[in-house]
């Protein structure tokens, strides 16, 4: 049986006051909520475009004009020309970047606006927005923390060793029993009668999770890069710390704004 390292109590204690960041800002919503994800997608997508091509100041450039005008419109409160703005941007840097680094970068447009995109769609909704982001977060962060705290702890075959060295089938199982639980307990709390559709849906959204953060390693191992970025203790970089949100959070809006429309995802989401 592992213990957990200095480094696993410096991630937790940055995941949690990132956390509070997060929580505040979804429960103020408006502005600051819309600056704050705007941020984190002009950080993700410079850390991706400096992982994966450098040089390519150009083009990172307007990469950082496109999600300056995307976070611009959101703030506005046009959602579709917000997301127009992000699909548009993605085709221009995929022509203007240089030869062998286009899909890289456009792609890195795609997966940063992830970041700016899902949340707000989810916060849209005035009746359940804050809930479902609370009901997101507790999903992920469960899943995360307790994942890493669980395989640690009792060890076992690897989940995926080409891609991620460290990951467990126990930490993996972990993560998905505590974002299930993080998640029914979230809408219990917020008075839900039945969580049964809420609770199937937090498993499929902790796997998410999970996924998006072995797409994440799987990158920076293609770059031999061990970390994103520097600027979160025990995480490294943006990429580092929101891996697993942005593709949760993606699916969720997908999946809410299918059933609910734009103006209604987070009812989409938790509504059944």
């Amino acid at each position: 049986m592992g213990r957990l390292s200095s480094d696993g109590f410096t991630r937790l204690i940055s995941g949690l006051v990132l956390g509070a960041l997060a929580i505040a800002a979804a429960i103020v919503g408006g502005r600051p909520f819309i600056l704050f994800w705007t941020a984190a997608a002009i950080g993700v997508f410079g850390e991706w475009s400096g992982i994966v091509a450098p040089a390519a100041r150009p083009a990172r450039f307007i990469g950082l004009v496109v999600f300056v005008a995307a976070g611009s419109l959101a703030l506005a409160g046009y959602a579709l020309a917000m997301i127009a703005v992000l699909a548009s941007g993605a085709v221009v840097i995929a022509v203007v970047a240089p030869q062998g680094k286009r899909a890289w970068l456009a792609g890195g447009v795609i997966y940063a606006a992830l970041v700016l995109a899902s949340p707000i769609l989810l916060r849209r909704d005035p009746e359940l927005g804050m809930l479902a982001l609370i009901y997101l977060f507790a999903i992920v962060w469960s899943t995360d923390i307790l994942a890493y705290i669980g395989g640690r702890l009792i060890g076992g075959a690897k989940l995926a060793p080409a891609i991620s060295p460290k990951k467990t089938w126990s930490g993996a199982i972990v993560g998905l029993l505590s974002g299930v639980g993080a998640g029914t307990a979230a809408v219990l709390v917020a008075g839900f009668a039945n969580p049964l559709a809420p609770a199937g849906l937090a498993l499929l959204l902790s796997a998410v999770a999970q996924v998006g953060d072995l797409g994440e390693s799987a990158v920076k191992r293609h770059f031999g890069v061990k970390d994103s970025g520097r600027i979160i203790p025990g995480h490294g970089g943006l990429m580092d710390r929101l891996d697993g949100f942005l593709a949760a959070a993606a699916a969720a809006a997908l999946l809410g704004a299918t059933r609910g429309g734009i103006d209604g995802a987070a009812q989409g989401l938790l509504l059944w």
